[in-house]
């Protein structure tokens, strides 16, 4: 028996990659360990083989799975037969609490919590943003459309999560004060993770991982590298991802003539990707809150990140070390001091690594939400069910998505 009532939990996400399927993926194990019954939804037509590979050793430990459905990045007609296919398959689990997470899967969730409402089912419908939507311009067409949908979906939803301040903010900003239940819930790492991890004997000097994308800095990336030639500073970098964008820098890398600097590989492990390079860059021009600016800290790595999303929060009281996104001098600047001046930056990275460690964890994250779901429904919780068995396998590792998705 348990000392509170099991829920059956089902979290729906899109893309299969990134930081925010690492959120998916951490938050299912632990809620799975804390006696819930959790499924994940995920697109099918994301991801390559690593991604495959993680879903086939997580999947069984889901007392539900991971169920893997087409679903179109942006808004498409598709979308309608998606959400027939997610229906017909969420309504023999009964979930009692439908967690929709980034503006497509938090679009299915609310849709189709509301569904099973019609249809009797007792059923919460919890929404967190993930920076999506809420990254676009209000005053652009994209923006206004989102922000109009935000609108209208947020009377079908129960409660919001937020894995940053910054996100909360832009939330109430741009779609506005919200009139349902809100809760902060940072993302969170596990205990191993804050392990040091030592960059080999021919690491290079700098290390740019996640989806390859303009959003992200990819290309700020590249031409900080050319700079830093011009100045004369010898420096090699490595850019780990896939994306849709990616050809586009490969040709940047090559009209910079930087190939003998600049190597690109597809994703890995967070933990060979940190092996390879003794600074991270994170260069981005929008985010959240970056799972990369978390890992890279606690494995005590040096990092030089933008003043964008949450990535302050992460800082605190040293978020002047940031700097401006888009500025390729200031990036520069930065990485010079990082080649010319490694042991100040090493020691620097000690001072953040133990600023986060007791703000974000796993553990954390989870009994945040957990409390904030069972907030929603009043206590106990709705009833008491036998758990479906798992099959007892050994744990995987919560959250490991391959490093250059995230």
């Amino acid at each position: 028996m348990f000392e509170y009532e099991a829920m059956r939990i089902v979290h729906c996400v899109r893309a299969p990659i990134g930081g925010i399927f690492r959120h998916v993926v951490d938050l299912a194990l632990a809620q799975t360990a804390q006696g819930h019954e959790v499924g994940i939804i995920c697109d099918s037509l994301s991801g390559g083989p690593f991604e495959a590979a993680m879903i086939a050793r997580v999947a069984p430990q889901l007392a539900f799975g991971i169920n893997r459905i087409p679903m179109r990045r942006a808004l498409s007609p598709t979308d309608l037969a998606a959400s027939w296919k997610i229906l017909q398959y969420i309504q023999g689990l009964e979930p009692d609490v439908l967690h929709g997470h980034g503006s497509k899967g938090g679009s299915y969730a609310r849709l189709i919590g509301t569904a099973l409402r019609l249809k009797g089912r007792k059923v919460s419908r919890i929404y967190c943003p993930h920076g999506g939507s809420l990254h676009y311009d209000p005053a652009s067409t994209e923006g206004r459309i989102y922000f109009a949908l935000e609108r209208i979906l947020e009377h079908l939803t129960d409660g919001l999560v937020f894995v940053s301040q910054y996100e909360q903010n832009g939330y109430t900003t741009k779609v506005g004060v919200p009139h349902i239940p809100t809760t902060l819930a940072y993302n969170g790492l596990r205990n191993d993770e804050f392990e040091p991890i030592v960059p080999n004997a021919d690491a290079v000097d700098f290390l740019h991982i996640g989806m390859l994308r303009t959003l992200k800095g990819t290309d700020v990336f590249i031409r900080a590298m050319a700079e830093l030639r011009r100045r004369g500073i010898r420096a090699r970098a490595k850019i780990i991802g896939t994306g849709d964008e990616r050809g586009a820098f490969e040709r940047m890398v090559g009209e910079e003539s930087l190939w003998d600097r600049i190597q690109f590989h597809d994703p890995m492990p967070i933990a060979q990707a940190l092996e390879l390079a003794r600074t991270v860059v994170v260069p981005s021009r929008a985010e959240s809150l970056p799972y990369v600016v978390l890992e890279a800290i606690a494995a005590h790595h040096p990092v030089i990140a933008t003043r964008v999303g949450g990535i302050p929060e992460i800082y605190e009281t040293h978020a002047d070390r940031l700097i401006p996104p888009g500025d390729v001098g200031a990036l520069a600047d930065a990485m010079q001091a990082a080649v010319q001046r490694p042991a100040e930056a090493a020691a620097f990275a000690q001072v953040l690594r133990a600023s986060i460690a007791e703000r974000f964890h796993v553990e954390t994250m989870t009994q945040n939400i957990e409390a904030f779901y069972f907030r929603l429904f009043g206590e106990p919780a709705p009833r008491r069910r036998p758990l479906v068995a798992t099959g007892g396998a050994a744990p995987f590792p919560i959250g490991a998505p391959p490093a250059g998705n995230r």
